[in-house]
């Protein structure tokens, strides 16, 4: 396994991605300095990866022949900050070199929230999205209950109070998603995982 090489300097997201290459486990560019991602940190619990391969999959099979693609979080969001993030999935809608890390134009970012990266993934991390003139939806997906956090652009409007946000919950529930033809049911993201539309926590009666 090599070492990291942690840079001298501040550096900007070509030379991080440069950097990358040499690297053997993934990592973001946060304020100039790369930092581990999330996942290659902690790694990923069986249901956080679950419910991660069953959007993935999905959503694969519904964009089948149209011009946008899924990615899993090896391929990499530039923010206007300079900050570049690894979402679980990015729907990427324009075509990029095929060795590149870097999406184009992703439009539709799923986060899968764990119980250590929650309050990052809500706050910090949106905030950075919503900068981010390419994106439209940000579906911030729990994995204790069925919910999601549909974070969305209004349309014709631009900058970070432009986007609206509402709450989606229940097996039988589905997300919409229009900016790419797609819709997401919530039976389908749990598939598997023993997630129910109680929440775990609830005290017994």
């Amino acid at each position: 396994m090599s070492e990291l090489r942690q840079p001298p300097k501040r550096m900007t997201p070509a030379e991080f991605f440069d950097w990358q290459v040499e690297q053997d486990r993934n990592y973001e560019l946060v304020d100039g300095f790369p930092v581990l991602a999330p996942k290659a940190m902690t790694g990923a619990s069986r249901r956080h990866d679950t419910i991660t391969v069953n959007i993935l999959a999905f959503l694969r099979y519904q964009l089948r022949g149209k011009p946008c693609r899924p990615h899993t979080a090896d391929m990499t969001v530039t923010n206007p900050n300079g900050n570049v993030r690894r979402p679980d999935i990015t729907i990427d809608c324009k075509e990029g070199p095929d060795r590149s890390m870097e999406t184009v134009e992703p439009r539709v970012l799923v986060e899968v929230l764990s119980p250590s990266t929650m309050a990052f993934d809500r706050f910090r991390k949106v905030e950075e999205y919503k900068t981010n003139d390419a994106i439209r939806v940000v579906l911030l997906v729990a994995s204790e209950t069925a919910e999601v956090i549909v974070w969305r652009r209004m349309p014709g409007s631009a900058g970070p109070e432009a986007w609206r946000s509402e709450i989606v919950e229940g097996l039988e529930a589905r997300i919409a998603l229009p900016e790419i033809g797609c819709e997401l049911p919530l039976s389908e993201i749990y598939e598997g995982t023993g997630v129910t539309n109680a929440p775990t926590n609830r005290p017994a009666s």
